[in-house]
């Protein structure tokens, strides 16, 4: 048979007039330089994500809670931030946190204390942020967008405290996929009516009369100020969850083109 002829499967070989293998090239040290690379970088993200999908796949259904790391036990919303994670977890949810401390300590700690998985995603910043004592599941992430994919696809919906830039962050990215059809039933929860309602003014005034959302938009989240008013309105809004078409949800729409 002649060599144009012949079939071959499997990856093109180059054969090199050097005798070099492709396992000598693997077995010879290098600078380690390549580790900055974009290929590189691709691929250890990429085992982040598998990593986090892997921990997480088998969790029973859960509730992320979000807010401030700055908070100590003595502050009022701490033992709320507690209570709602113990009724979740009694209504049978698991509860995922940043695993920090403040709100996501109280949150994993009222969990375990109603019996529940309580779920902690850390992230690596310049300064050491350790896990709290009560997370009983961990995993620690490199690059935030990784784990905010975690936060989104093994949630249920959303408990948001008072806290600053990050909870801010956390809310609006859920507000957008909901808005955009990219998840269904998901309820979102602001705890604290008097610490939201400057930002709630602000959406109702400039950013609703100026046409910037829809007043439909507005009733993508509930105020609450107690436990049992959270742990209603999530309970709520998951017992209608079925599978759906996004187009038929009235918050999307063909001008919802807000995240483009």
């Amino acid at each position: 048979m002649d060599e144009q002829d012949r079939q071959r499967r499997g990856r093109v070989t180059a054969r090199h007039h050097t005798g070099e293998t492709e396992d000598t090239t693997l077995l010879e040290r290098r600078d380690p330089s390549f580790l900055r690379t974009d290929p590189w970088l691709v691929m250890r993200v990429t085992a982040e994500f598998v990593e986090g999908l892997d921990a997480l796949a088998n969790i029973p259904p859960a509730v992320c809670m979000f807010g401030s790391a700055r908070i100590t036990a003595d502050d009022p919303m701490y033992p709320i931030a507690r209570e709602v994670g113990e009724k979740l977890a009694r209504a049978g949810l698991a509860v995922i946190t940043g695993g920090g401390p403040g709100i996501m300590e109280a949150a994993n700690r009222g969990c375990v204390e109603g019996g529940g998985l309580s779920i902690g995603c850390n992230i690596e910043l310049p300064f050491e942020q350790k896990l709290n004592k009560w997370v009983q599941l961990g995993i620690d992430f490199r690059y935030f967008f990784v784990r905010k994919t975690m936060f989104v696809k093994y949630a249920e919906g959303f408990v948001v405290f008072p806290g600053g830039f990050g909870t801010a962050d956390e809310l609006f990215e859920a507000l957008t996929l909901i808005q955009t059809g990219k998840i269904l039933h998901f309820p979102v929860a602001l705890v604290g009516s008097s610490y939201w309602q400057g930002l709630i003014d602000w959406l109702q005034g400039p950013v609703l009369q100026e046409g910037k959302v829809s007043p439909d938009d507005l009733e993508l989240f509930r105020v609450c100020d107690t436990p049992d008013d959270v742990v209603e309105h999530v309970m709520s809004v998951l017992s209608r969850k079925k599978p759906t078409d996004p187009r038929s949800e009235p918050v999307v729409q063909p001008h919802k083109a807000d995240a483009q």
